[in-house]
């Protein structure tokens, strides 16, 4: 992000694609939502908000909702990203600076590739190797029991992008899931059975037929009074057989 991003409070977030937020010099605006999901525990209105500005006049809306800061339970805040469209820049960014080690050395990437009835976020090309696919999906889903979660509502696409990868699996090629947290306090990612049985059950059978699921975590860049996004930093646990357990949520 280019621009200076402007701190607000989060009033309320409404047709999917809209936010009604209390800037800190008191107007009120409403800002685009670019963010397609159910955004389960990261549509906490009270909570403080920064928008990036537009002056496009052909915009219809001049403020676009990029982070939101939660509390962390311990008295500090957690950083996420509400932006989804934001997730392949910064994996994009990682894959440059070979980040995410497993996916370092390649000569050249692709982005938005067609593949068997499906379309994936990267293809990754190396001297001498099959090429290596990368469907990407950002995670904000926190839950109680203090882990990373995915999805957080029913996905069918999701769950077509698991059988696309497998096939190419079974093509001769490599097949990676990344797991980008865009949220700074998850520390681990499993599937999320208790949102999406169909999805958890198709991921476990997938990675027995050779796709390779990976999860990375970011940080915020910039200080906490003048962010500027955020960036992916380091690897974090996957756990196919964790189950949210509500009960052990209260305890």
């Amino acid at each position: 992000m280019d621009d200076e991003l402007i701190a607000g409070t989060l009033l309320r977030r409404y047709k999917r694609f809209l936010a009604d937020v209390r800037l800190d010099d008191g107007r009120e605006v409403v800002a685009h939502c670019p963010n397609t999901g159910s955004m389960r525990a990261v549509n906490v209105p009270g909570c403080r908000v920064w928008l990036s500005p537009s002056t496009n006049p052909a915009r219809k809306l001049a403020w676009t909702w990029e982070l939101i800061e939660l509390p962390d339970g311990q008295g500090g805040v957690d950083w996420a990203s509400v932006h989804t469209g934001r997730t392949n820049a910064l994996v994009a960014q990682a894959l440059r600076a070979n980040t995410i080690v497993e996916l370092a050395g390649f000569i050249a990437f692709k982005r938005e590739v067609g593949v068997v009835g499906s379309r994936l976020d990267f293809r990754l090309e190396r001297d001498g190797a099959p090429a290596t696919y990368v469907e990407v999906k950002q995670v904000t889903l926190k839950e109680r029991d203090g882990h990373g979660y995915f999805p957080d509502a029913v996905s069918e696409r999701g769950r077509r992008h698991l059988e696309a990868l497998a096939t190419l699996v079974e093509q001769g090629h490599r097949a990676v899931l990344l797991y980008c947290a865009a949220h700074t306090g998850i520390a681990d990612v499993a599937p999320a059975a208790h949102r999406d049985p169909a999805y958890a059950h198709t991921l476990m059978a997938v990675a027995e037929r050779g796709v390779e699921v990976l999860a990375y975590g970011c940080r915020r860049l910039g200080p906490a009074s003048a962010p500027t996004g955020l960036a992916i930093d380091r690897r974090l646990p996957v756990d196919l057989a964790r189950r949210f357990s509500a009960d052990a949520a209260s305890d």
